[in-house]
């Protein structure tokens, strides 16, 4: 026997495309109790710890102005979609090693649809 090791992003739920329905209300309640304290989802909003979510979705990581980011994420060079939301947000310190954000990630797949169902809306 032998084994190939691939990087834990890979190891997901397997992919957005296999996650289940995102509820958006339940996403709400999600990100005020784990997100709210470090970021702001809304456009125009001020930074907190972490960066303004405000268009968040197609953005590169690392780029949005006026927040310090740190090499990794910028370096990542991530495109934010449901996909790579979906796969950053089961353990960030994985998915993008080095990264500032202190998150330990949401485990649960229901709950990272519900995040991303919410954050769609709210970030647009």
């Amino acid at each position: 026997f032998f084994f190939i090791l691939f990087p834990a992003r890979f190891f997901s739920m397997s992919s957005f495309a296999e996650a289940p329905a995102g509820d958006a209300a339940k996403g709400a309640k999600i990100f005020k109790t784990k997100c709210a304290q470090c970021h702001v989802a809304e456009k125009g909003g001020g930074h907190k710890q972490g960066p303004n979510l405000g268009g968040l979705f197609g953005r590169l990581s690392g780029t949005t102005a006026g927040f310090s980011f740190s090499k990794a994420n910028i370096d990542a060079k991530v495109t934010w979609g449901e996909d790579t939301l979906y796969d950053y947000l089961l353990n960030p310190k994985k998915y993008m090693p080095g990264t500032k954000m202190v998150f330990a990630g949401l485990k649960k797949p229901q709950e990272r649809a519900d995040l991303i169902a919410y954050m769609k809306n709210a970030t647009a």
